[in-house]
C-alpha cells in the first residue's frame, strides 16, 4: 500500500466538502483592503486587515460570525512588512517599521481574541541612511513551529553579501545570532527560497545565471547553517550538465534530507524537457541522489493547452508545491501560468522576479493579499492573466516516478490574477484542488482531488455556493485537518468563507 500524502490516512472513504459558511460583508472592508488569513487561534478564526492607516484583526467564530474588530494600535501608521506565526492559543505578530534613520523589527504577542498580551518588543534594529520602501528583515519557522529564524541580508557590496541570522525558540528565547559574509558573483548570483528545519538548520540555495542578463541557471550551491554554527556550509550541487530554469527547496524532516528540484532544458532558448532533482542527505552533508525525469509525449499531450504544441507544452509551467511523504517519497505540483497582452514583454522570468514587494522571491504569490497584484515590466498595458492545467508528479524515496496526472482547467482575468489559480487542501487521504471555473456563464468553485495512487476524482459543485460570491482560492488557508478559510468578494466587499470537508 502506498504511503499516505503527508498526513496519516484518517478514513478509507473519500471526503466531500459538506458546507460553506460565509461571513457578512463589512462596509469597512472592500476589494482594496489588504489582508492575511492568520488561522485558528484559541478556537477563533483570526484575519488581519489593513485599510491605509487602519490595522485590525477580525475575530470570527466557527460559523464565520464576526465577533469583534480589534484595533492593532501597536502597529505604526506606516510599516514596511507584517508577518504572523499562529499557535493553538496565541500568535506572534512580527512587524517592521522605520523611525528617522532606524529600521525596527519588533514582535507583539496576541491571544485568540486578537488582544495584546503585553507590550511589543524590539528584536533588532538597523541604521540606514535613506527612507526604506521595502522590507529589510524576513522570517521563517520550522515545520513543528519549535524554532523561528529571523534574517536580514546586506547587499550593499554586490560581491560580498552580509547575512545576519537570529535563531529563536518558540518562546522567542534567543538561541543563536551570527553575522556571516557570503561571496557573490555580481548580477549573476541569486537565492532560492529560505527554509528552517526542525533542528534549527537554516537552508537555502545560491544559483548562478549564465550571464549578467541571462535567463538560465548554470550552477547551483546548497547553503546551510547549523543552529549554532558561525559559518555557512556551501556545497556544489551540480546541474548534470543541464540548463536549469529555477530551483525550489523542500525540507524532509522525517528523513533528514533536502529536496532540490527545478525544470531543465537541453540548451539555451530551448523548451522545458523535464525535471531535475537532487536529494541531499543532511547527516552526511552529501548528495544522496540525482535524477532527471524526462517528460514523455503522452504527458505532454495531457498537460499542454489547446494552442501549444507538444515541444512547448511545459514552457509556461511553474512549480507551486513540494509535498513530502513519511516514507521519503514526495509530490511535485506545478501549474501553467502566462500572460497575454499587446506591447508587453512580461515573460516567464518576470513571473519569477518582477513583482511587488509583498511577494517573497520564488514563491510567486504569498498569503498576504495586495489588491494591486503584480505588474509586468514597463506597465501601461492591458494584461490578461491566464492559469491553466495543473500537473501532479509522484516520486518514491529514490526519485523514481510512480505516477503522474493532470487536472485540466482554463482560467483568465484582466489586470489581476487574484481570482485565478488554485488552492490545495490536504484532508489526509487525498489532495483537493479548489479553483474557479465558469460553468454556463457562471463562475463556480470547483473541486477535483487526487488519491495516493494518482486517481483523479471530480466532485460535484460544492454545496452552498451562493450567487454573487467570487472566491480567491490562491489566498485561502487550511486552518485544520478538514477546514479551509477562503477570501471572497461580494459586490466589491471583502468577506470570508469557511469550507468544511
Amino acid at each position: 500500500m502506498k504511503a499516505l500524502l503527508v498526513l496519516l490516512l484518517l478514513s478509507p472513504f473519500f471526503l466531500v466538502a459538506q458546507r460553506i459558511m460565509y461571513s457578512n460583508p463589512d462596509q469597512d472592508d472592500s476589494k482594496k483592503t489588504n489582508f492575511e488569513i492568520i488561522g485558528k487561534v484559541g478556537g477563533n478564526i483570526l484575519v488581519f486587515k489593513n485599510n491605509r492607516a487602519d490595522n485590525v484583526i477580525g475575530v470570527y467564530d466557527n460559523d464565520m460570525k464576526l465577533l469583534s474588530r480589534v484595533n492593532q494600535d501597536y502597529l505604526p501608521d506606516k510599516y514596511l512588512n507584517v508577518e504572523f506565526i499562529p499557535f493553538s492559543d496565541f500568535c506572534y505578530v512580527l512587524f517592521e517599521y522605520q523611525r528617522k534613520n532606524i529600521v525596527h523589527y519588533a514582535v507583539e504577542k496576541i491571544d485568540g481574541q486578537g488582544k495584546k498580551l503585553g507590550p511589543p518588543v524590539d528584536l533588532d534594529t538597523t541604521q540606514i541612511g535613506f527612507s526604506a520602501n521595502a522590507k529589510i528583515y524576513s522570517s521563517v519557522f520550522s515545520e513543528d513551529k519549535q524554532k523561528i529564524m529571523v534574517y536580514k541580508i546586506n547587499s550593499k557590496n554586490p560581491k560580498n553579501y552580509i547575512i545576519t541570522t537570529y535563531l529563536y525558540s518558540n518562546q522567542l528565547e534567543l538561541i543563536d545570532r551570527h553575522r556571516i559574509e557570503l561571496p557573490m558573483m555580481e548580477n549573476r548570483d541569486m537565492f532560492s527560497n529560505f527554509l528552517l528545519d526542525n533542528e534549527g538548520q537554516f537552508v537555502f540555495a545560491k544559483v548562478t545565471k549564465n550571464s549578467a542578463y541571462g535567463d538560465y541557471i548554470s550552477k547551483v550551491a546548497l547553503i546551510t547553517k547549523g543552529p549554532t554554527s558561525d559559518t555557512f556550509s556551501i556545497r556544489d550541487v551540480g546541474t548534470n550538465d543541464r540548463v536549469l530554469d529555477e530551483i525550489k527547496i523542500k525540507v524532509d524532516n522525517n528523513n533528514k534530507r533536502y529536496i532540490l528540484t527545478g525544470f531543465y532544458y537541453k540548451q539555451r532558448k530551448g523548451n522545458i524537457e523535464g525535471l531535475y532533482t537532487v536529494l541531499w542527505e543532511k547527516l552526511t552533508d552529501t548528495k544522496l541522489k540525482e535524477s532527471l525525469t524526462v517528460f514523455t509525449e503522452e504527458l505532454r499531450t495531457l498537460a499542454k493547452s489547446s494552442e501549444a504544441n507538444l515541444k512547448m507544452a511545459f514552457n509556461d509551467f511553474f512549480i507551486k508545491n513540494i509535498i513530502v511523504q513519511r516514507n521519503g517519497g514526495y509530490l511535485i505540483v506545478s501549474e501553467s501560468e502566462y500572460t497575454t497582452s499587446r506591447g508587453s514583454t512580461f515573460n516567464r522570468w518576470d513571473y519569477m522576479y518582477g513583482y511587488n514587494n509583498f511577494i517573497t522571491p520564488l514563491d510567486y504569490y504569498s498569503s498576504y493579499y495586495n489588491p494591486n497584484g503584480r505588474y509586468p515590466y514597463g506597465g501601461g498595458v492591458t494584461t490578461r492573466y491566464n492559469a491553466e492545467n495543473i500537473l501532479v508528479l509522484s516520486f518514491d524515496k529514490d526519485c523514481n516516478l510512480e505516477w503522474s496526472n493532470v487536472i485540466p482547467k482554463s482560467q483568465f482575468d484582466d489586470e489581476s490574477e487574484n481570482l485565478i489559480s488554485h488552492h490545495i487542501v490536504n484532508t489526509g487521504g487525498e489532495l483537493h484542488f479548489l479553483y474557479n471555473q465558469y460553468e454556463r456563464r457562471t463562475q463556480l468553485l470547483s473541486d477535483q482531488s487526487i488519491s495516493p495512487e494518482g486517481k483523479l476524482t471530480r466532485y460535484p459543485t460544492l454545496r452552498n455556493l451562493d450567487k454573487g460570491y467570487e472566491f480567491m482560492p490562491r489566498f485561502g488557508k487550511q486552518i485544520s485537518g478538514k477546514q479551509i478559510v477562503m477570501p471572497c468578494l461580494y459586490r466589491n466587499y471583502l468577506c470570508f468563507a469557511k469550507i468544511d470537508f
